[in-house]
């Protein structure tokens, strides 16, 4: 009897080792998360006033509906956290969105923030800020392409001196 328990703790244990699951790779279960790296440089066109030393960094949160393949069945969510610097002083953001778009290329606005001209965000005197927007909406349809295909997709903010965007990035999934 003995004998028989050290090996099904045995078993128990080799099965638990032989996970293959990627730790770095995306995962199949919870919340989709995607990444980018934000420059003045990387706007079509790149960005030369005063703004072109903007640049920063953006966390999207997708938590929408998977099946057990982990494939996007339904909407939900969307978080976004952005870290912004390099801006001058009194720089204000008054949009940020994921448009479709490869690098080179520009699109309409596909799932906004929820920020606004109207209720802009006003940067550190140091040219430096945060934008934090939770619990947007994302259609299934959006997600899905956006899964599909991240690089396919940039997010930009937008400034009142650069309203088609003062910084981009190409969104690469990370979970």
């Amino acid at each position: 009897m003995k004998r028989m328990a050290i090996l099904a703790a045995f078993m128990a244990l080799a099965v638990a080792c032989s996970d293959d699951s990627s730790p770095t790779g995306p995962s199949n279960t919870g919340p989709i998360v995607f990444t980018a790296v934000l420059s003045a440089a990387s706007e079509v066109p790149p960005v030369t006033n005063s703004e072109s030393g903007g640049r920063g960094s953006v966390t999207i949160t997708f938590n929408v509906e998977r099946d057990g393949s982990g494939a996007v069945t339904g909407g939900g969510t969307a978080n976004f956290a952005a870290q912004l610097s390099g801006f001058p002083s009194g720089s204000v953001a008054r949009a940020a969105h994921i448009h479709p778009g490869s690098s080179g290329d520009n699109g309409s606005p596909l799932v906004d923030t929820g920020l606004t001209a109207a209720a802009p965000i006003a940067l550190n005197s140091d040219g430096t800020g945060s934008l934090t927007f939770t619990g947007r909406p994302v259609s299934a349809t959006q997600a899905q392409q956006i899964v599909a295909n991240p690089a396919g997709f940039y997010f930009n903010v937008h400034t009142p001196i650069n309203p088609g965007g003062a910084v981009r990035g190409q969104l690469t999934r990370t979970q």
